[in-house]
């Protein structure tokens, strides 16, 4: 699994997009976690990819809402710029 701050975001707006569901994403959030934890690779963004990738992984939990507020505080962190446009 090659983590980059474009995968996890990524899986942040598919989440958003409704392509996976909650559990999904946290499951995910957590092997990428413990991925990334044990990976002896120099990965750009490391401490803040497991910085997110740890509240993510915590999701599924009342201490950790997944919140418009803090996904899009998420993709701004990963460098990306969120539009709404309703269908």
């Amino acid at each position: 699994m090659m983590l980059t701050l474009e995968a996890v975001a990524h899986k942040i707006i598919a989440f958003l997009n409704g392509e996976l569901n909650e559990t999904e994403l946290v499951h995910w959030a957590e092997d990428a976690f413990v991925v990334l934890s044990e990976s002896a690779a120099d990965v750009p963004g490391e401490a803040a990819l497991l910085d997110i990738l740890g509240y993510l992984g915590a999701g599924d939990t009342p201490g950790f809402p997944l919140t418009w507020s803090t996904l899009s505080d998420f993709l701004d962190q990963l460098g990306v710029k969120v539009r709404v446009v309703a269908k």
